[in-house]
């Protein structure tokens, strides 16, 4: 029998391998209780918070959402924004206006309304229009951030990342990246992983940007979406995880299957979906909130002058009632 782990309330946490299967899979429905919107994020309690309140020594603070004019054109063939800016009528201020504004268009996180399972649904076997990052919103996230840069770590081995293609960041890149900057996961922290997507996004030329916006032409590297990956999440009870890159894990779906496996999968997507995408473990079946193009550089260049790879996270949801996801804005302190 694996080892069976308590969150600070006396909760069990069983091993991945040991926890309920919906479906085949394994899932953390209803270790919070049947009508849990939160997930992974029960894990920040206030002691935790406390806790992470004393790796701030220096005042310095890294805003980790990116300029919201980043991606452009938006990725995945969503429609780009308008802001507006507008004289009040008899007055000497202004208001502003945003149309058609996607949260989901630069620094995000994905709530559980943003990925179903097939033919099982939401986190939690809640219905979809019960979710929302509203809920989120309620309690705010603050806890211990790591950082997992492992774009300089894999640099530093001759093995650099590579940004055009789905380069796949496996479980051992994880854990040496981590072991390298001597930092170890703790229960409820706030993981990031750096790939470099966005500092190799930035250098690139207006039209590249314009090709890689569309579905067919964005490729890039990301956490191995395989179940092993959803395992060592779990097992070392991350409260949830983001990446500097646009999916976090590897782009496009599927790019890890050969084409008669992924042919098989779509056939019976109801038993196998979970096998294309890591999305489907961590969102629909663990309740672990995804985090998508976290601005990561500056924070990542600190971490490399100081040796320190941890530190405060805060971050606070916007309150809209059943969103889909959110912008984070977040902050790291040290």
């Amino acid at each position: 029998m694996a080892k069976v782990a308590r969150d600070p309330n006396g909760v069990e946490l069983p091993d991945y391998d040991e926890l309920p299967r919906i479906g085949g899979v394994p899932a953390s429905w209803g270790l919070w209780g049947p009508d849990d919107k939160l997930g992974a994020l029960n894990l920040l309690t206030p002691e935790r918070a406390a806790a992470a309140a004393k790796l701030v020594r220096r005042g310095a603070v890294f805003p980790l959402d990116w300029d919201w004019s980043c991606p452009s054109p938006p990725l995945f063939e969503r429609r780009p924004w308008r802001h507006t800016v507008v004289d009040v009528p008899g007055s000497r201020s202004k208001d502003d206006y945003l149309d058609d504004w996607n949260p989901s268009a630069s620094t995000q996180w994905d709530g559980f309304r943003h990925v179903r399972r097939e033919g099982y649904g939401c986190y939690n076997g809640i219905d979809n229009q019960d979710h929302g990052v509203g809920y989120w919103a309620d309690r705010g996230l603050v806890g211990r951030g790591v950082l997992a840069d492992v774009a300089s770590w894999r640099d530093s081995i001759g093995r650099p990342i590579i940004q055009e293609a789905p380069d796949r960041i496996t479980v051992d890149d994880l854990r040496q990246t981590l072991a390298a900057a001597e930092v170890e996961l703790q229960a409820g922290d706030l993981l990031l992983v750096r790939t470099g997507w966005t500092d190799w996004y930035l250098r690139q030329e207006p039209a590249k940007r314009g090709a890689i916006s569309t579905m067919t032409g964005l490729v890039t590297p990301g956490l191995d979406p395989v179940q092993d990956m959803a395992r060592y999440l779990w097992n070392n009870h991350v409260a949830a995880v983001a990446g500097d890159n646009p999916a976090l894990e590897v782009w496009p779906i599927g790019a890890h299957l050969s084409k008669a496996e992924t042919d098989a999968i779509l056939a019976d997507p109801a038993a196998h979906e979970h096998e294309m995408q890591l999305h489907t473990h961590l969102l629909p079946m663990l309740g672990i909130p995804i985090g998508e193009l976290f601005f990561l550089d500056k924070l990542a260049a600190d971490c490399a002058a100081d040796g320190v790879y941890a530190f405060m996270l805060t971050s606070s949801p916007m309150h809209l009632r059943h969103g889909v996801a959110t912008t984070p804005n977040a902050l790291a302190l040290k």
